[in-house]
């Protein structure tokens, strides 16, 4: 193989690579961040918040009057982990949610518990429902020392719930309250910085407006059979109530009211950051609370936010990785391997060009250097040369010796 034909193969090669860059780049930024930027399937996550709050007390049921502690620590978890249905497509969240005084112990402390279900789409961070999957449950309390197996309400979900979708923006997003069982709006508020993270800031009111005033509170909607959590029967004397008859038969609905204000970070959706007020009270008339059950206020502590952050930090690398990173490096070697294959390329059909006929160079220089001298003949060369006639020898004389 001659240094031409080397040349030639060399050429080609780097055109082919770079053309094979620059598709990579382009299929890059277009179809794989699109199948890159999703709801991740390896989700475990315990979040914790922590705040104050008025309590009912649960040991005032068997005295004279319900007792209700005021200013008690609480804390909130979520407990959030994968379940199936979990593919491609979608993926279904399960989350286990408590709030429990920190000043008491075991299940004295417990107040509320949940374990809500439902399935996402991976990339708009939607519920979907489907024949076999309804979009959510929501689980059925047991009692404490219940041995059965737990079982599940069909609760379609409805927006978004428990993340936002990639590349979040500023605008107003239906976001699902399972205690409510609909979705609310959560509006645009914002930037803020979490942990130095830049983040979306977006609140939400379900029963209260904007200034923080009861105006349309929720009814409570029970898990059990018999209504027995969102509908009380107890004498007046218990709800503190005064009547003629201390003993007179008092019912009272529960009604739910809440107040949330959601960090997020807009790339992935990720929730970073949350701060709840809620208020769980017993009243004869919706806006005319009486008897509070739990009135809260909560927010994630520090080490869950740095968690989130950390998680949110993760998703944002890779999909800066395969968005961003990867197309533009692929981008910049494809051209640099194009354009370096092109002057190789135009350099050997040069070369060869010469080693054809040197008289393609109008240079007037042959392509390895020319000698100078062969432009003009030398004069001498060509000059004619005369020729003189050898002297014959003279024989010597007779009488001298040889």
């Amino acid at each position: 193989m001659n240094r031409a034909v080397a040349l030639r193969i060399a050429a080609c090669t780097m055109l082919g690579l770079g053309a094979a860059l620059l598709i990579a780049a382009l299929l890059l930024s277009t179809y794989t961040t699109g199948k890159i930027a999703k709801i991740p399937l390896n989700i475990d996550a315990t979040l914790i918040s922590e705040g104050s709050g008025d309590t009912f007390d649960p040991e005032s049921l068997n005295s004279q009057r319900f007792v209700v502690d005021k200013d008690v620590p609480l804390v909130m978890q979520q407990q959030i982990t994968v379940e199936s249905p979990a593919n491609a497509d979608v993926v279904t969240l399960q989350v286990g949610s408590t709030l429990r005084r920190s000043d008491q112990q075991q299940d004295k402390g417990l107040l509320l518990a949940m374990v809500d279900t439902v399935t996402l789409d991976r990339k708009t961070a939607l519920a979907v429902s489907s024949e076999n999957n309804p979009g959510g449950a929501i689980q059925k309390p047991r009692a404490i020392g219940d041995e059965d197996p737990p079982t599940n309400i069909a609760l379609p979900h409805e927006g978004l719930t428990y993340r936002f979708p990639f590349d979040t923006e500023k605008k107003t997003y239906p976001f699902f309250d399972p205690i409510a069982q609909k979705a609310f709006d959560a509006n645009y508020a914002g930037e803020d910085d979490v942990n130095g993270l830049t983040t979306y800031k977006f609140s939400q009111n379900v029963g209260y407006d904007a200034d923080g005033k009861l105006v349309e509170p929720v009814k409570y909607a029970s898990l059990y059979d018999d209504d027995a959590d969102s509908q009380v029967t107890a004498p007046a004397r218990l709800w503190g109530i005064e009547a003629d008859d201390p003993e007179e038969p008092i019912t009272m609905t529960r009604y739910y009211a809440a107040q949330r204000t959601f960090w997020v970070d807009p790339v992935s959706g990720t929730i970073v950051k949350q701060t709840d007020r809620a208020n769980h009270y017993y009243a004869r008339e919706a806006l005319k609370p009486e008897v509070t059950f739990a009135d809260y206020t909560v927010t994630t502590n520090e080490e869950s936010v740095e968690s989130q952050v950390a998680a949110a930090q993760d998703e944002r690398d890779t999909v800066a990785l395969w968005g961003r990173i990867l197309p533009i490096t692929f981008t910049a070697l494809g051209l640099i391997s194009v354009v370096g294959g092109a002057l190789l390329g135009s350099f050997t059909l040069r070369a060869e060009s010469l080693l054809i006929d040197p008289g393609l160079d109008d240079t007037g220089q042959r392509f390895f250097g020319g000698r100078g001298d062969e432009g003009e003949p030398v004069p001498g060369a060509e000059a004619k040369t005369e020729k003189l006639p050898a002297q014959r020898p003279v024989d010597p004389p007779p009488d001298k010796p040889v």
